[in-house]
């Protein structure tokens, strides 16, 4: 990306597709600020909390489509009422609570709040994956002397690859590209690169050019994911679709 930036006059009457890459060097982009230092918090903060989130997700929608639990369907129902409130509804007592947790600011903090808004989403995708796994082959496993953990992790867990991989890919770009909590709840050690991007904003105007540059390799690692486990995505989404 080296080169100059255009002036304000000139970003202004740019079409959105000449916005994107800009002549600007990706050393000015590291120079600025702490940008690899938010970049890889991101990294952390994500990779964490996704896997976290698809083990969870993965062990409680096996409970849900295997065991029968007293008041599944209710329960499930509240499970997933949890991603329809807007952030702006939770945000100040989210807030208030981290603050009297000592959480604010911290790596911790952000894992375990994209954990609780990602996991209820990653149930329902896998227990839809796990549905459609004939439980004859799990009978058939334990009638051959497999405990029910063995049988979750030599059986299901395989059978299940493509909607882990592609509840993987969604948890991960939600807690990639959020916004509002890493605002309100970051600083300066855990700030991600959503959050500092709005700080680039100066007495001078913006740099574009650097927020440009900034963005375009933020983008990378989303990507660089969802190429890596695009045949298990692509499965992972059309799975069910047809049915005999």
């Amino acid at each position: 990306l080296p080169g100059e930036v255009p002036s304000e006059e000139e970003i202004a009457g740019m079409k959105w597709y000449e916005r994107i890459v800009y002549k600007e060097t990706n050393e000015e982009v590291v120079r600025l600020g702490d940008f690899p230092r938010r970049y890889l918090n991101s990294i952390i903060i994500c990779s964490i909390s996704t896997l976290i989130t698809v083990i969870l997700g993965t062990i409680a929608a096996y409970g849900f489509s295997r065991f029968k639990v007293r008041g599944k369907d209710d329960l499930l129902f509240f499970i997933l009422s949890t991603r329809m409130l807007p952030p702006v509804v939770v945000v100040i007592p989210v807030f208030l609570m981290f603050r009297f947790l000592g959480l604010t600011d911290t790596h911790i903090g952000l894992i375990l709040l994209y954990i609780a808004f990602n996991v209820s989403f990653a149930v329902w995708v896998l227990k839809g994956f796990i549905d459609e796994i004939p439980t004859e082959y799990e009978e058939a496993a334990m009638v051959d002397g497999y405990t029910r953990f063995q049988v979750f992790r030599k059986i299901v867990v395989p059978q299940a690859t493509t909607g882990i991989a592609a509840t993987a890919v969604f948890c991960f770009i939600f807690s990639w590209n959020e916004y509002a909590f890493a605002f309100l709840l970051s600083r300066k050690i855990a700030q991600t690169v959503p959050a500092w991007l709005p700080y680039q904003m100066g007495v001078l105007g913006y740099d574009w050019g650097a927020a440009a540059a900034g963005t375009f390799i933020f983008l990378l690692p989303a990507m660089v994911f969802t190429i890596i486990l695009r045949k298990h995505l692509v499965r992972g989404i059309t799975f069910g679709a047809i049915r005999k």
